[in-house]
């Protein structure tokens, strides 16, 4: 490896441009309610982790691996997940109801966490303004069958376009369901601990996020979750809000927030590695 490693996508890829927008901390969020609401899949998270005590460990550590694979050469993306796969390979979850004991690296699974979270991050994004178009986005979701790999996927089962990723989610809506494990995380989601003293910032700023990334959810997801949402028109309103406000902040200061993948890219590649949306009609 040599230090111009572009890494598993480099900077001309639709995934290097749109990971960098601020954004994807909301569609972060969506995901882990969407993701929720597999019970098998859940349950395999919450049964091998301290969830509540945890949550925002368990955060850092997936946004870490996403910064890794984006922005890091090929080696450190590798190791990343080749850790995954390890800790997975450890893992297995029971079913209360029947005492099944299964293994959280099963293929549908790891295909349902994949999917959520890819689907959140096209549709938080677009949605929120960001200049994606349906090729783009189509190509971003061809690019995400490389980071499936590395958690222990078959990329040629991973959904390579919207119409494949769409069909995807209409055949796995009868397994979803709003268990007592998904019903956890919507709690933690709106009120996770926090030091007295920063109880009115959750209140104020974390509340906003968590509203927001469970609104952007599917109608689907809002009946099973029992909670209704706003008008698809007034959500897609405060999405653009919102997405407008954090794009004011200038990206060199929010790529100095920890682990500072972006930053780092930039200095092995050269300044014009930096992420920037225009560069995605090249």
């Amino acid at each position: 490896m040599t230090d111009a490693d572009p890494g598993l996508f480099g900077p001309s890829s639709v995934t290097w441009q749109m990971h960098g927008d601020p954004m994807m901390w909301v569609a972060g969020v969506r995901a882990l309610y969407l993701q929720a609401l597999h019970p098998r899949a859940v349950r395999g998270v919450m049964q091998n982790s301290d969830f509540r005590r945890d949550a925002w460990g368990r955060l850092m550590r997936t946004a870490n691996f996403v910064g890794t694979t984006t922005y890091g050469t090929g080696e450190a993306a590798e190791r990343a997940g080749a850790r995954v796969r390890k800790i997975h390979s450890m893992l297995r979850a029971s079913d209360p109801d029947t005492g099944e004991r299964y293994g959280v690296d099963e293929p549908e699974l790891l295909l349902w966490v994949h999917c959520a979270e890819i689907d959140s991050y096209v549709h938080v994004l677009r949605r929120s303004g960001y200049p994606l178009t349906d090729a783009q986005a189509d190509r971003y979701i061809a690019e995400h069958r490389v980071s499936a790999r590395l958690v222990g996927l078959d990329p040629d089962a991973v959904p390579a376009d919207r119409a494949e990723m769409a069909a995807y989610f209409e055949k796995v809506r009868p397994e979803l369901a709003a268990g007592p494990e998904a019903r956890e995380v919507d709690d933690f989601l709106l009120r996770p601990p926090t030091h007295p003293l920063l109880v009115p910032a959750r209140e104020v700023l974390w509340r906003r996020v968590a509203h927001l990334a469970y609104a952007s959810l599917p109608p689907y997801a809002h009946e099973l979750y029992g909670r209704p949402a706003p008008r698809p028109a007034v959500i897609t309103r405060r999405l653009r809000l919102t997405g407008a406000l954090l794009r004011c902040v200038p990206a060199r200061l929010r790529w100095q927030l920890p682990p500072k993948h972006i930053l780092r890219a930039m200095a092995r590649l050269g300044p014009q590695a930096r992420p920037a949306p225009y560069k995605l009609g090249r």
